[in-house]
């Protein structure tokens, strides 16, 4: 599975195409996005693919019940 990591800072007012285009073929195929907030991490995953949400739970470490 192909991963995508930005740090705070990297991505500026100048849209980064290709990150976003690389991010986004992850959440194609499943995968899950990890992007930086104003406070702490996201992770993301296309939450029209139940198996990529569960995914979301499991790295997390949350019952899919959660």
């Amino acid at each position: 599975m192909a991963r995508v990591m930005a740090r705070p800072g990297d991505i500026d007012s100048a849209v980064d195409r290709a990150a976003i285009g690389s991010a986004a073929g992850v959440l194609r195929s499943g995968g899950l996005v990890a992007f930086p907030t104003e406070t702490v991490y996201g992770l993301g995953a296309n939450a029209a693919d139940g198996a990529a949400v569960a995914r979301v739970f499991q790295a997390k470490g949350r019952p899919p019940s959660h």
